[in-house]
């Protein structure tokens, strides 16, 4: 298979010769080689000015990461047997990390699969594309997935926005086998069900395994309250740890049905309340209502999923944590975590710290976590690392 060439500016390969993977439009020599002439989804080899080769990329000719390092050799072009060989060093990685088959398998750039995302449920695999030449490239990845993983079902869940920016339509399907409406996993000895045709994502958030066992030992005998619960990842797995009384509050009603399910399954449905509505909302009814809780935990949605909501985001966590603040006990316990790639860590932790100051309480930072190894920072690419979850205390001054 002969591919056209997309010729790079002067200089402008040293941050790929140093490790990144994206080539922005700003970068590409548009007079030899016009991205005019490439189609969304197509391969080609990435040149120095002087013609030197780089490596097979994969185009986006309307953005304005306009390809992506597929390969650095240029024999490897992005074809069933790549497909194959890169599905096989990712699940290396996690069958050494997890004894059971629940985790994220494929996780984009980090796995040199830009575009693809690959979630495992025992059996059946959720997958979502959000590049024309993973589309492309479908049916090779289907079979890729059936020879290496063997599963039952494969469940396309390409519904994301991230398909606009490709021209790409929106669907969820199933490409292979059947997919159940709900699915079962396991994680840090929790049972869980999750609904994966019509949940958030995946059905699963697999990022926050490793903060989620952190829980452990702050939730014993205490009240906890769950914040954007979703189907219950902290607040069951809190319940399970001990705790004697847990509160998810959600604005999905079908999470809260999920919330139910998975504290039945795990024996922990007495200690379980549920309350559906706008989370500040529901914070300030529990303030005024003087309730306390000796442990929260505050995981919300993005609130900076671009730059410019980067003010109005900061100030949103803020709201959030500080409310939080107001219901903990004397000598409480905060979760604060962010899923905002936009937000570093260390604005997080000056939040709360700002937070903690205005409310005239004492904080300590107790535990740092990041996104488990199934998600791993490609450490070129700062995009790939975007979990924060800072665990606290809050004491009186």
């Amino acid at each position: 298979m002969t591919l056209p060439s997309l010729r790079l500016k002067a200089n402008a390969e040293r941050r790929l010769r140093a490790g990144h993977l994206w080539v922005y439009s700003n970068e590409v020599d548009v007079a030899a080689t016009p991205l005019s002439l490439f189609g969304a989804g197509d391969q080609a080899i990435l040149e120095m000015s002087n013609g030197k080769p780089l490596g097979i990329v994969a185009i986006s000719p309307q953005n304005l990461i306009c390809a992506r390092l597929i390969s650095r050799d240029t024999k490897h072009i992005l074809d069933k047997s790549l497909l194959v060989h890169r599905i096989n060093v990712a699940l290396s990685l996690r069958e050494r990390l997890f004894d059971k088959p629940f985790y994220r398998l494929v996780y984009g750039d980090s796995d040199l699969l830009p575009g693809l995302v690959v979630d495992r449920f025992g059996d059946y695999l959720v997958v979502q594309m959000a590049s024309a030449t993973m589309e492309h490239h479908k049916h090779h990845l289907i079979e890729a997935l059936v020879q290496v993983i063997k599963p039952a079902g494969i469940l396309l869940k390409n519904d994301s926005a991230a398909r606009d920016a490709e021209g790409l339509p929106r669907y969820v399907d199933s490409a292979y086998g059947q997919v159940p409406e709900w699915v079962a996993l396991e994680e840090n000895g929790v049972k869980f069900e999750a609904p994966v045709l019509s949940g958030q994502k995946t059905g699963w958030f697999y990022d926050h395994r490793m903060n989620r066992a952190r829980l452990a030992p702050y939730v014993k005998g205490k009240r906890v309250l769950d914040l954007f619960s979703y189907i219950g990842g902290w607040g069951v797995q809190a319940a399970a740890f001990g705790a004697s009384e847990v509160m998810c509050v959600d604005g999905s009603a079908l999470a809260l049905d999920g919330v139910e399910r998975n504290a039945a399954l795990n024996g922990v449905a007495d200690k379980m309340a549920c309350v559906e509505g706008d989370v500040f909302e529901a914070l300030k009814e529990l303030k005024a209502a003087e309730e306390r809780f000796d442990v929260i935990v505050a995981d919300p949605p993005a609130f900076i999923k671009r730059k410019k909501d980067l003010k109005n985001g900061e100030a949103a966590y803020r709201r959030l944590n500080e409310a939080a603040m107001r219901l903990l006990s004397r000598d409480g316990i905060l979760v604060s975590a962010s899923c905002s790639m936009h937000l570093p860590e260390d604005d997080l932790q000056n939040i709360l710290l700002s937070s903690a100051r205005h409310l005239d309480r004492h904080i300590q930072l107790l535990e740092r976590g990041g996104q488990g190894p199934d998600h791993p920072v490609h450490p070129a690419i700062h995009e790939t690392r975007y979990i924060k979850s800072l665990t606290c205390r809050i004491l009186p001054n």
